[in-house]
């Protein structure tokens, strides 16, 4: 934790590289990714503060829209959708994630219920071979079922049929550094 405290302490003294930021903010992504420590959008991306507006969710889960119990995830999507009017949203999985290798292997997670309950918004369960590290072929299908889910979001819904707004699917492998991206017309995943 020090090391983490001691940058804090210095990252506030450079007040002028930050005082625009207080302006607002008009990023031009969404990115909904894992909440797992070793994916990190903005070293991912390059993004400075301001450029890039997350979601990380535990095994970056899109849960289904309902009007009945909206969920913080769905008032971050909606957010920036309809408010700061982002123009692209990545759904970025990524190699060796915990939460989709529960879901391949079909881990008994009963001893953590609250997991157990939130990986339930991922189904179907993803397909891929449970002796795989990396789960790649499930983290890939897993991702391209929540760019669909978030389809289902009306405002999504609505930007989308305006093209105003663009879906894009990665997959980053935590080993390497690589992403790669979905491209539909291929139905395959490719270096950026």
């Amino acid at each position: 934790m020090q090391p983490l405290i001691d940058n804090a302490r210095t990252f506030g003294q450079r007040p002028e590289e930050f005082a625009k930021l207080a302006e607002g903010q008009s990023p031009q992504v969404l990115f909904i990714t894992c909440s797992d420590s070793r994916v990190v959008p903005a070293l991912i991306t390059g993004a400075r503060p301001g450029e890039l507006f997350e979601l990380r969710t535990a095994g970056n889960i899109v849960p289904p829209h309902t009007s009945q119990h909206p969920t913080s995830e769905a008032a971050t999507i909606e957010y920036a959708v309809e408010v700061l009017g982002v123009r692209d949203i990545v759904v970025c999985g990524h190699s060796h994630c915990g939460a989709v290798g529960a879901l391949v292997r079909g881990d008994d997670l009963t001893a953590v219920p609250a997991v157990r309950d939130w990986l339930a918004h991922a189904t179907p369960r993803p397909a891929g071979q449970a002796e795989d590290p990396e789960v790649a072929e499930g983290v890939r299908a897993h991702v391209l079922t929540q760019l669909l889910r978030l389809r289902s979001y009306p405002c999504v819904e609505r930007k989308l049929a305006e093209g105003q707004l663009g879906l894009h699917a990665w997959y980053y492998e935590v080993h390497t550094g690589a992403v790669r991206a979905h491209r539909p017309q291929t139905d395959t995943f490719e270096s950026l």
